[in-house]
């Protein structure tokens, strides 16, 4: 082993409505991973609530935190550093993150280091990749985003890609809701999506004239809602697994199209997936089967380092850490932050 010291960082999530926690040491060796889904609270709703979604994490961030610290056997006075994720997400959910990280950063006079949420997620790949180093490119697909993003150097990112509209988790949250699956859409319609045929119906796949990276998914969720109305007007019977699939077979070609172009312009041999929609099982055979066709190598976190987590948070503020990266006490919740920003 190195002399140098290992390095733990205290990694807190709260931007939608996971309360998660994780200590992480030397940002890929997760030594706890405690995630508080509200999941089943918001169901009731049709999707997440932000006033309930506060509350929720208010309740919940302390023993988060404490259940993180007991299962990776540290204190906080073990700690070297606290990661929060201080932008994006709902404005009232990471408030509660931003205002309990400075707290024990005050408390243990710990460096305080905000973490951009899709950095987070694009870390997550390093987790249980040790071969992954910069660059490569990486999709990251969300309920809130979907983008195509260059990863230059830890730290260093360029979007070549974004969501016009609607991102991909929100259409697939739509199309299951007027398909009558409810909430939350995306797991639903790719289980759907196993029992029905994806050539049955033909749906658009938009492209973007002027930015062939860039996505639109609105279009593809007003005609899905067109062809049920359709057949609801003509009296025909919806079959709503090949609905799903084929919903999904457009959405996932889209995808893989864009991702598989830039990996070619660019030259990457490296490509990654993340986000919440990257633990969809059609997504990643796609991904896969494209990436070995381009003699391209994959990586894609698991299931749960897909979803919200603390984990992907502290991965991250490892190599903030190391650049330097230090916030203060006027650090804020940003809800509309910008990949890239300090």
């Amino acid at each position: 082993m190195e002399d140098k010291k290992d390095i733990l960082i205290l990694g807190i999530e709260s931007s939608c409505d996971e309360t998660a926690a994780s200590v992480v040491r030397n940002g890929r060796q997760v030594l706890s991973n405690v995630i508080s889904s509200q999941i089943e609270l918001h169901k009731l709703y049709g999707g997440v609530v932000p006033e309930i979604a506060s509350r929720k994490h208010i309740e919940n961030i302390n023993q988060v935190i404490e259940e993180a610290l007991r299962q990776a056997e540290v204190t906080l006075d073990d700690l070297d550093a606290v990661g929060v994720t201080y932008g994006p997400g709902l404005v009232g959910a990471l408030l509660v993150g931003v205002s309990e990280a400075k707290a024990i950063s005050y408390a243990k006079k710990l460096p305080l280091i905000g973490v951009h949420h899709i950095e987070g997620h694009i870390s997550a790949n390093y987790i249980e990749n040790p071969d992954l180093e910069p660059p490569f490119a990486c999709l990251v697909v969300s309920g809130g985003h979907t983008h195509l993003v260059v990863v230059r150097d830890y730290g260093k990112y360029e979007i070549i890609g974004r969501t016009r509209d609607d991102a991909a988790g929100e259409a697939f949250d739509k199309v299951a809701r007027a398909i009558g699956l409810g909430y939350p859409g995306g797991p639903k319609i790719d289980r759907l999506s196993k029992e029905g045929n994806a050539e049955a119906i033909h749906f658009p796949k938009a492209h973007v004239a002027d930015a062939p990276y860039d996505f639109s998914f609105s279009g593809l969720k007003s005609a899905v809602l067109n062809y049920l109305n359709g057949c609801k007007m003509k009296g025909e019977t919806v079959i709503a697994a090949d609905v799903a699939a084929s919903f999904q077979k457009a959405v996932i070609d889209v995808l893989v199209e864009h991702s598989m172009m830039a990996v070619k312009e660019f030259g990457f041999t490296k490509f990654a997936i993340a986000g919440g929609v990257a633990s969809n099982s059609s997504l990643r055979a796609a991904m896969e089967a494209a990436c070995r066709k381009n003699h391209v190598k994959f990586y894609h976190p698991s299931p749960i380092f897909c979803t919200d987590n603390a984990a992907m948070i502290g991965a991250a503020a490892y190599y903030e850490y190391l650049a330097g990266t230090r916030h203060g006490w006027d650090l804020n919740a940003v809800p509309n932050l910008k990949l890239g920003e300090r």
